[in-house]
């Protein structure tokens, strides 16, 4: 998962089915020879000799290129303009974005006030598929003209009952279970108005199956797990921490259908995040009060996984700020799938670039990427190896001052001296 708390998600660990090399058919064994002899050559690695897939982790670890074939590292390719339209077309190929339009939604202002030096807006648009959207809006009371925009991209954090309250906050009452997210994570502060405060508008709504976007128990047929009236009309308290629990533990154990039901539809669960975190853009980039072309995205884990796919995919990003999700595929194959949401994959990706290389595809537009060192969710050496792949690319580039990584002290968070520094690199590029 995204986000180690106290409601960490319990997910899946059923193994995939295995193949074997004596059940190939006739004429398939020049297919499966490169990976044996990949496989063969790694076996007396000890770095792999144990992973979370036992003994099978040398035989599939052997299927990933370093680099794999639409790397820009490739020395096929030398010409920026000429590799990245075959690897953005692929890369969208297999994320699998829902064939049906979606058009830019008509937004409605629910509520617009003042709040800690801030003029705050309550939005909600409709999608056309699931509840609507909720969303906050902020920039700095009396703002002048357009302001740089940044969409402020909620974590995980095993808490889907919330979404844009875990960055954002618009009045002094708070949900406590959101005081002990903010003080664990992020100093105690609502980054998302800080960085309002210094001169941006930001704009952060809720995600598919996070907050307002989440998917109600009393929507589904064909499953049971127990008493879960957090969404029930009839519940006169929805908002206890109780209540709230039972809802997270049962939305953790539905992530595994979500998915699966996503691959039967043709699409995946980074596609319907970057889709709606799109349709987010939109609606920032089409504001009076916004330079639409001065854009940015930033969030932690749940939230920089998502960074990485909408800064790779979308270049109406102008800088990206990636926090506490970046490592490389085969951390998660051999160390830490089970650590992570399953809105981090896409089927057959691997074979084309490497995880670091997702967000790469911005290259050579400005990046920063910001790490923990004692961060439980990836191994620190993969976390460097993401930071070399990335280095690379933008020095192959031409770029290299266009991208800078950090690593910090301590466990998995976004703390002040990092918001800060993440600032620091908007106002470079979106300010400077």
């Amino acid at each position: 998962m995204a986000i180690k708390s106290n409601s960490r998600r319990k997910f899946i660990k059923s193994a995939a089915a295995i193949g074997s090399a004596s059940l190939v058919p006739t004429g398939m064994a020049g297919t499966i020879a490169p990976l044996v002899a990949k496989s063969q050559s790694m076996e007396s690695n000890p770095q792999i000799d144990q992973s979370l897939i036992g003994n099978y982790g040398p035989y599939v670890t052997g299927n990933l290129g370093d680099p794999p074939s639409l790397s820009f590292r490739h020395p096929d390719f030398d010409d920026l303009e000429k590799w990245r339209p075959q690897a953005l077309k692929k890369t969208m190929e297999l994320v699998a974005p829902p064939s049906m339009t979606i058009n830019t939604p008509r937004v409605t202002t629910k509520d617009k006030f003042e709040y800690d030096g801030l003029q705050i807006e309550l939005l909600e648009w409709q999608l056309g598929y699931g509840r609507p959207t909720e969303a906050v809006f902020m920039k700095p009371v009396n703002a002048k003209g357009t302001l740089p925009g940044v969409l402020g991209l909620h974590d995980h954090g095993g808490q889907k009952y919330f979404g844009k309250r875990k960055i954002s906050r618009t009045s002094d009452k708070m949900h406590p279970m959101m005081e002990e997210h903010y003080q664990h994570y992020y100093s105690g502060h609502a980054w998302g108005n800080e960085l309002a405060k210094n001169g941006y508008a930001v704009l952060v709504h809720d995600t598919f199956t996070f907050g307002s976007r989440r998917v109600l128990y009393q929507d589904i047929t064909g499953i049971e797990w127990g008493p879960c009236r957090v969404d029930d009309k009839t519940d006169e308290n929805p908002e206890d921490p109780k209540n709230i629990e039972i809802y997270n533990t049962w939305a953790a154990n539905h992530e595994h259908i979500m998915a699966k039901s996503l691959f039967c539809a043709g699409t995946t669960w980074p596609a319907m995040t970057l889709v709606e975190d799109q349709v987010a853009l939109d609606i920032l980039s089409a504001r009076s009060d916004v330079d639409e072309n001065n854009l940015g995205c930033c969030g932690l884990s749940g939230g920089g996984l998502r960074t990485d796919y909408l800064g790779g995919l979308d270049h109406r990003v102008k800088c990206a700020v990636s926090v506490g999700f970046m490592s490389t595929w085969r951390d998660f194959l051999l160390n830490k799938s089970q650590t992570h949401t399953w809105m981090a994959y896409t089927p057959l990706l691997p074979n084309y670039l490497d995880f670091p290389e997702v967000l790469g595809l911005r290259v050579p537009l400005p990046t920063m990427v910001l790490n923990d060192n004692e961060d439980d969710l990836y191994t620190l050496p993969e976390m460097h190896r993401a930071d070399k792949i990335l280095k690379a690319v933008y020095e192959k580039a031409g770029v290299p001052d266009n991208y800078k990584a950090i690593f910090y002290p301590g466990e998995h968070k976004f703390d002040a001296q990092m918001q800060k520094d993440a600032f620091d690199w908007f106002d470079k590029w979106l300010k400077g």
